[in-house]
């Protein structure tokens, strides 16, 4: 017997000890969970990058509760110019959180598996200093935006999947637009859903670019298989430009898509704006956050 399936069927007998330890947050019925405002630290990163103790004073104190953060230091394994036991003692002075991770995966796409194994276990490990829940993978490098590399991404995925899943962390792959490129009939976002094993690699769902780059709902997406759709991305769309804006400013209708969306798997969401900020990304991350208090916490609390 491989390793690989070894190691696969260890990590599944894991999370039948672990399902029976406790209840898993999918059987939870909606009306019992509870959800953070989350916000995705990109969305800020000007900002977090002066400085970040300051920027998430300010962010907290227009409602964010939860964290995505992005990047990792490797020299020292930190995040925002600190040690992430130093981070980690900011947030918790805060009363914050961070639940999931975006880590640079894509710069290993070409790696040795002794290098990619090395950089899985350094995310590991900041990620449990930290306390998050999710190690995810942001982006697919351009090169590789075909099916081949969707399948060797699927691949990787797995593999991935398997070490994260054995650190008692949960991995998850977070889509752009680029994944629904038509290829003869075929897609990449419907190959990696396909072709990963759905205990090992969880879906967080862009819903910007669902809308920027399909004709579907993210609801019907979710539909499909709603228990592997732990996290969700909430931004808006420019009615012109089709940039990213301002929850509110733009032209997807979340009040449909969050009414029908099942919930039946989410643990965390995060609001997020890349860019074509009206002000500046704080001006941005408030205002967003007002709309969305307003108009659509409701279906999320």
């Amino acid at each position: 017997m491989s390793q690989t399936i070894l190691r696969r069927k260890f990590v599944k007998q894991s999370a039948v000890l672990t399902a029976a330890a406790m209840i898993p947050w999918s059987c939870m019925p909606a009306s019992a969970r509870t959800y953070k405002i989350g916000l995705q630290l990109f969305s800020v990163r000007d900002f977090m990058e002066k400085d970040p103790i300051d920027t998430l004073k300010k962010v907290k104190a227009m409602g964010y509760e939860d964290f995505e953060t992005y990047g990792l230091d490797l020299s020292n394994i930190g995040y925002y110019g600190m040690q992430a036991k130093e981070f980690k003692s900011v947030l918790d002075d805060m009363n914050l959180s961070t639940s999931s991770g975006h880590y640079d995966f894509a710069s290993y796409f070409n790696a040795s598996e002794h290098e990619l194994q090395n950089f899985i276990d350094q995310c590991i490990t900041g990620a449990k200093i930290l306390g998050q829940k999710f190690i995810t993978w942001p982006f697919v490098p351009e090169e590789h935006r075909n099916m081949e590399g969707y399948r060797m991404l699927a691949e990787k995925l797995n593999r991935i999947g398997e070490q994260v899943g054995e650190s008692g962390l949960g991995f998850a792959f977070h889509n752009h637009g680029y994944e629904f490129t038509d290829h003869d009939g075929d897609h990449g976002f419907a190959l990696i859903l396909r072709e990963t094993d759905p205990e090992l690699v969880k879906l967080q769902l862009d819903m910007y670019w669902v809308a920027h780059n399909t004709a579907e709902s993210p609801a019907d997406i979710i539909a499909r298989d709603p228990k592997r759709f732990v996290m969700w991305h909430i931004k808006d769309m420019d009615k012109v430009s089709r940039d990213y804006t301002e929850m509110g400013n733009g032209s997807i209708d979340y009040h449909s898509i969050l009414k029908t969306a099942s919930q039946e798997g989410l643990e965390n969401y995060f609001i997020e704006q890349g860019g074509n900020y009206a002000v500046d990304s704080l001006t941005s991350a408030a205002d967003s956050l007002a709309y969305f208090k307003a108009e659509l916490l409701q279906y999320l609390s």
